[in-house]
Formats: structure tokens, C-alpha cells, sequence
């Protein structure tokens, strides 16, 4: 009994009582008062495993007294305020009681002297309706409340970081503030969604963190970058860096008028661009987006094209996926500098009068380490099944559509992207692989639906949610869809679940019919004429893009000029007839960067653009033709107002195969002036080749892509022909014209000085 009031004696009871008090006898006094934390908490802290680190360190009031614990490894002392606190461990765990009020930690190891703020003495950085929206799957601003922010948080200075991970016994936020150790900023789990946050006062800018994990199997998994990450390190590096990008924007009239011009009644050719390989200094070193913005926009605008579109930007970490593998979501890539780069890009674009389109892939993820797979330990982001959530033939993983908390994180990545960024839209990648189970699967690779069919009900329901979603955000950013299959109504309004509501999708149909005409001998190719033509038979059950994208001149199917057959002249000739075939055809158009100059080398992102080959006249010609191309694009709405409408289109002949011609009318719906398009795809030249006409009178030859402007022989019909009022083809006139070798060519009614056959004048 006399032990007992003796040991209770000794326990401090007073700020004086415990600084008189040698470290390791505090230890032992502290052990024994009843406000001090259980051996077992500090251990499982120390180690790393403690699962509700605001329950242990910071103030808190227990029994009318108010404690402070703090872990500083390192220090030998620890004053809160003016007050010390017992050393409780030597690996720096502290300890005591302290008065009310605020307070800053003072620490000190021999003689150095340093000063923290406690940063669990701060309250949480998230909401209630935060957790709500996330678990409902609703949360478009997702952005703006996860990832590492920048702020002031209870008057003080410093970063807010959150982060989803369910599954997880413990997460950290490490970096070099903290020597990478986990055991130093363990942070608050928000029950009711998995999120985790923690506020850390006096950090900025610049940082590079990752998170640590502890998995619920009581492994902790490999260091993670941010899903919400705003910047990343250069390769081979992968960290997460602290980021807040901002601009001063200067495109307010292009973004207004963009929200209520509808985007399928104006002219779009595209430029399609890899940014790193685009241009690249002697030294190798990438292009940043200012020297882009300062190379790009010009030419782009010289080369008369409506829109730029850029190859996946978000952070990745091998070059030879071209951004496809994506693991930085919300990050610019490093390559290319600083993320508010990529901002001052658009804006440029914007003022420039050019669209900018993105490239985002919602398909798919790699299985990096770093990145999204096994998350928190598990299947997170990925689908579970393996059938489901996992692609052999790409090696990656797949997103569990179906989980709302995943399609809610990739619905407000896309309104990031166009919001934040400006971009005039997205072109989402591979939504074959999204909407069907078994495409570009193997057996034993998938399973179909509990009734056998094979649509991927989650992964269709995301992209109905998300593309509603940036109708309502963002009106007027296009979506566009590369859909391989004829998977139905992809551009189809969202009413009654019909459609998923894209605003175009790539027509892959007819880029792999056309394709392979050019590549047949002339001589053959009356026997596959369908090839051509065939397309019209679709053409306007979506909204479609032409696409002759990076994907045709890649993995060793050579360039456009080089897969064609017959010596350098008819090379060049066919594709000149060919690019004058697609810019006459319905749909907007897009060519892959270095196509309009027709190169012989096939693309690699290793280095840059055959740029050489432009102090040759055939590479000069075919640069030419396309700047010809998208300007009569433009200035012609009969080319472009009705691409896709059907009355915008009617064949004049579409069935002379024995000549390798086809024939048709384009106009624009508003009876302007209409323009013939006339496809000569063989060697041969065709004289005195009549064709049907709307109207008797003089027709202007506005394109001859034989002109010897462009490379060609220039033969043609001295810039113009006459109708006479002899029917032809369906229409009242027609007209003996000559059809060059390997040519398109385009009339237009009138005589060029004003004098129009009908619809009034061309330009």
C-alpha cells in the first residue's frame, strides 16, 4: 500500500514536475498517468501500422486535461510553445500536457534548433458531401478535392492532400520533407468513402510525394504516385510533384462561341499530332509546350486545318507507348515541361482561331508499380475478374466501370481536361475494347453477359454518364469516339438509353477499305471498286471523321506515299488523287502529322519529322495540295456543311468500274453553289469523259491534283468546262471533261469572274 502512494507520488502532475524529470525516468512516470497513450498505440505507430493516427497524435482533451503527442524523429527535445514534452521514445515520439490556446512545435538535436507546426492539430480539409458524392459516383469536381492542393488551411500555409484508397490499413504521404518515411505523416481515413487526407502546413509548390500504402494483408505495397496528381516527375523518375497550374486566359470570345456553334455543320480538319516527336532540338531533347506552341500554331495555320490534336498528354512512363499507357491522369507530361505550358498552348491555339482535341484514354491502364494497379492492395480501379479486368493483348489493366467511384474518377478527369485546360474535346481511345466484352480477346480471355450477349453493360452506362456530363459542363467540347465496329448509334442523341452520345466517331470502316485500294496495283482495281464506295452505304449513320491517323503508318505498314505501288511518279500521283478522294468525301477529315508532306520513312517517337524532305519539289507539291485542299475545305460549304447529312451528298456515277472512276455532287443543304468531285484511280488518262452536271454553263476547275504545282503532269481542262443541256448521270447537263492520271479533280459552277451556272459565285 506504502509502494503504491510512492509510485503515485512520482507520477508528474505538472509542467515543472515532468521537465525536472531526466528522459528516461519521464518515460517511465508517463507510462503510469492515465492521459498517456497505451504502449501498444505507440508501438503500432512507430511501426508504421497504426490505422487512426489523429486519435493518437495532436491535442486532445482526456479527463479535463488536454495532452499533446507528437512524433519528430530526430529530436531530443520537444517544446510546445514554451512547454517541453517528455520523450516518451527515443525513435521521437513526445508526450505531455499543455494549456489552451495555439502553439508551434520548437525541436532541437544538439545544437541544431528547428520549428514545425503540428499538422494534426489541424481539422479535416473534406466534407460530408465529399464522401456522398464520391460513393455515389457523382462527384464531377473530384479534381479539386482529392490529389495535393496548395492552400491556407486554418490561417496557415501549406498543402492538402487526399487521396481514395478503401482497402487500406494506412496511408502516408512521403516525400523528401519527410525523408520518405511513412511513420512520419500517417493520414486521417474518412469511414464512410476510404478517402484519406491529411493537411501538412509549409509545404508549396514543387514537391515531389508519393503515397505509401499499407495493404489490408498488412503489406505495404510499392510507392504510388497520385491518381490526382497535377505534375510528375521526368522519366525514369515517377513521383507525384505539388502543382496548382494557372493562366491567365485570353480566349473568353473562343470559348463562348464555342458553346453554341454546332460543331457538325462547320469545317474540321485536324491535324493529329505527337508532341514529342513532332519537333525536336539537335540534341534530341523534346520540343517544351511554349516552343511547340511558337512552331505548331503557325504552320498549322499556314496548312489551312480547323483543329490540332494531340496524342495522350497525361504523364507516362514509356515513350514508345505514345501516351497510351497513362499513369499521371491529371498531368501534363514532364517531356514537355511545365503543366501550365500545355495551358498557354491552347490559349495560343484558341487565338489563333484553332481547336484543340485531346486524345484520353479511359480504356485501359498500365500495371506499373507506381501507378493505379492494386491500388490499396486489391483490385481498386481495375475490375476484379480478370475476364474483365485485364487485356492480354495490350499487357494492361482495365477499369472497373461498373464500381462508381471509379467512373465517377474518370468522368471528372474528362471535364478536367476541358475545363481546366480549355481543350475543345476529347477523343476517346479504344471504346471497342470498352463496349464489347470480347473485342480483341481471345477464348478463355473474357466471359459474356448471364444471357449471352456480349456488350459491356458498366462500360456503356459510364460513357452515356460521362458524355451527359460535358454536354451539361462543358457544351460545346466535342467527344469523339475511335469505335472499330459497327456498334449502334454511338453518335446517337442519349433518349431512352439509345445511344452513347459521342459527338463523332472515327469512320475505321472505310480508312481500312480505302487503304487497301491504294495499295492494289492500278491494275486490279476494277475488281474491288466496292472498296470505295462502299462507305457511302454507312456514311451517315454516325458523324463521322476520316481518319488517317498514327496508327496507318506505324508497327511496319510503312507511310501512305510508301505502300502504294509503281515508281515515284505514280506514288505520288495516287496519293494526291487519294487525298483529293477524302477531302470531297463526307465526313470531317484527319491527317496524321508529316502525311502532308508526304514522307517515305515510317513515323517513330524516337526522333522528329523528316522536316529534309521538304527542299524536294514532290514533298513540296504534296504540302501544297493539302493547304489547297483545306482551304477550298473551308471556303466551300458545300464540302463541309452537310458532312453529315445525306442531302449533302448524291453519286453521279459510283459503279464505273472498268475506269476506276467515281463521280459525285457534294452541296450544302442552303442551295449554294455545289461542287462535282471526278476520282480517276488508274494510270491511264480519260479524254473527252462525260459527266453529268446540275446546270448547262461554265464550270471552274478549282482542283486538279495533276497540276504541276503539286508535282503532277498537269494535265486537265485548262481551268474550266462547259455544260451543254445534255442530260447525264441523273442530272439536266453535262460535260466532256478530261480526267487526268492518278487525279482528282473538283468543278464549281461559274467562270471565276462572277459569272456563276448556278447558286451564285464560288470564291
Amino acid at each position: 500500500m506504502g509502494r503504491q502512494r510512492r509510485e503515485r507520488q512520482n507520477v508528474p502532475t505538472n509542467q515543472a514536475q515532468r521537465a525536472a524529470a531526466a528522459p528516461g525516468q519521464r518515460a517511465g512516470m508517463l507510462a503510469m498517468a492515465a492521459w498517456c497513450a497505451s504502449p501498444a498505440e505507440v508501438a503500432a505507430l512507430l511501426a508504421a501500422r497504426h490505422g487512426d493516427p489523429f486519435s493518437l497524435l495532436g491535442p486532445h482533451q482526456v479527463a479535463g486535461q488536454r495532452v499533446l503527442r507528437a512524433f519528430v524523429p530526430g529530436a531530443e527535445t520537444l517544446h510546445a510553445g514554451t512547454v517541453p514534452l517528455a520523450l516518451r521514445d527515443p525513435a521521437g515520439f513526445f508526450e505531455g500536457l499543455i494549456p489552451p490556446g495555439p502553439y508551434a512545435l520548437h525541436a532541437t538535436r544538439g545544437a541544431t534548433a528547428w520549428t514545425l507546426e503540428d499538422p494534426y492539430r489541424f481539422g479535416p480539409t473534406l466534407g460530408p458531401l465529399d464522401d456522398h458524392l464520391l460513393v455515389e459516383g457523382t462527384h464531377s469536381l473530384l479534381p479539386q478535392r482529392l490529389g495535393a492542393h496548395p492552400c491556407v488551411h486554418e490561417d496557415v500555409a501549406g498543402v492538402r492532400f487526399a487521396v481514395w484508397a478503401p482497402n487500406a490499413r494506412r496511408v502516408s504521404v512521403v516525400g523528401g520533407f519527410n525523408q520518405w518515411d511513412g511513420r512520419r505523416h500517417p493520414m486521417r481515413k474518412r469511414l464512410d468513402s476510404g478517402l484519406w487526407e491529411i493537411f501538412l502546413p509549409g509545404l508549396g509548390l514543387g514537391l515531389a510525394y508519393k503515397y505509401e500504402i499499407l495493404g489490408a494483408d498488412g503489406v505495404v505495397l510499392p510507392l504510388k504516385a497520385d491518381p490526382y496528381g497535377f505534375a510528375a516527375e521526368l522519366r525514369p523518375a515517377n513521383a507525384s510533384v505539388v502543382a496548382n497550374p494557372v493562366h491567365a486566359w485570353g480566349d473568353a470570345a473562343w470559348m463562348a462561341a464555342r458553346a453554341t456553334t454546332p460543331a457538325r455543320r462547320l469545317p474540321m480538319a485536324i491535324y493529329e499530332v505527337h508532341a514529342p516527336s513532332w519537333r525536336r532540338h539537335p540534341d534530341g531533347r523534346c520540343y517544351s509546350w511554349d516552343e511547340l506552341a511558337a512552331a505548331l500554331i503557325p504552320y498549322v495555320l499556314d496548312l489551312g486545318f480547323t483543329h490540332i490534336e494531340l496524342m495522350p498528354v497525361m504523364e507516362h512512363p514509356l515513350d514508345a507507348s505514345w501516351g497510351y499507357q497513362p499513369v499521371g491522369l491529371h498531368a501534363p507530361t514532364a517531356r514537355m515541361g511545365e503543366p501550365a505550358g500545355l495551358m498557354r498552348l491552347v490559349d495560343a491555339a484558341h487565338q489563333a482561331g484553332l481547336g484543340v482535341i485531346l486524345d484520353w484514354v479511359p480504356a485501359h491502364f498500365p500495371r506499373d508499380a507506381h501507378g493505379l494497379a492494386h491500388f490499396d492492395g486489391g483490385a481498386l480501379y481495375e475490375h476484379a475478374d480478370p475476364r474483365r479486368g485485364y487485356h492480354a493483348t495490350w499487357q494492361t489493366a482495365v477499369y472497373d466501370f461498373g464500381r462508381r467511384e471509379v467512373a465517377a474518377f474518370l468522368a471528372a478527369n474528362a471535364l478536367f481536361w476541358l475545363t481546366r485546360y480549355h481543350a475543345d474535346g476529347l477523343r476517346v481511345d479504344a471504346v471497342s475494347a470498352m463496349v464489347q466484352l470480347d473485342h480483341a480477346r481471345g477464348p478463355g480471355e473474357w466471359a459474356p453477359n448471364p444471357d449471352g450477349s456480349t456488350e459491356n453493360h458498366d462500360a456503356i452506362r459510364f460513357l452515356r454518364q460521362t458524355n451527359a456530363l460535358v454536354a451539361s459542363q462543358a457544351p460545346g467540347a466535342l467527344m469523339v469516339a475511335e469505335e472499330a465496329t459497327d456498334f449502334p448509334g454511338v453518335t446517337r442523341q442519349l433518349a431512352a438509353d439509345q445511344g452513347l452520345g459521342f459527338g463523332f466517331k472515327w469512320n475505321m470502316g472505310w480508312m481500312n477499305d480505302t487503304l487497301c485500294y491504294l495499295e492494289m496495283n492500278p491494275l486490279f482495281r476494277r475488281w474491288h471498286h466496292k472498296l470505295m464506295n462502299f462507305g457511302l452505304m454507312y456514311a451517315f449513320s454516325e458523324d463521322f471523321i476520316l481518319p488517317l491517323s498514327h496508327d496507318e503508318v506505324v508497327h511496319g505498314k510503312g507511310t501512305l506515299l510508301s505502300r502504294i505501288q509503281g515508281d515515284d511518279w505514280q506514288r505520288f500521283a495516287t496519293l494526291r488523287a487519294y487525298y483529293g478522294f477524302m477531302w470531297g468525301h463526307p465526313g470531317k477529315k484527319l491527317l496524321f502529322m508529316g502525311q502532308e508532306f508526304a514522307p517515305w520513312r515510317e513515323w517513330s517517337e524516337e526522333g522528329e519529322l523528316d522536316w529534309w524532305l521538304l527542299a524536294h519539289p514532290p514533298h513540296q507539291g504534296m504540302q501544297q495540295l493539302v493547304r489547297d485542299l483545306n482551304r477550298l475545305h473551308r471556303t466551300l460549304p458545300a464540302l463541309h456543311a452537310r458532312d453529315c447529312e445525306p442531302e449533302g451528298f448524291r453519286w453521279l456515277d459510283a459503279d464505273d468500274a472498268d475506269h476506276s472512276v467515281f463521280t459525285w455532287l457534294r452541296q450544302d443543304g442552303e442551295a449554294g453553289p455545289p461542287v462535282v468531285v471526278l476520282c480517276n484511280f488508274t494510270p491511264v488518262p480519260r479524254h473527252a469523259y462525260r459527266v453529268g452536271l446540275p446546270c448547262a454553263g461554265p464550270w471552274r476547275e478549282v482542283l486538279n491534283t495533276d497540276a504541276a504545282s503539286y508535282g503532277g503532269a498537269n494535265l486537265g481542262n485548262m481551268g474550266g468546262v462547259v455544260a451543254e443541256s445534255v442530260p447525264a448521270n441523273g442530272q439536266p447537263a453535262s460535260a466532256l471533261v478530261t480526267l487526268p492520271p492518278l487525279a482528282t479533280l473538283y468543278l464549281v459552277p461559274g467562270d471565276g469572274t462572277g459569272n456563276a451556272a448556278a447558286g451564285g459565285t464560288i470564291p
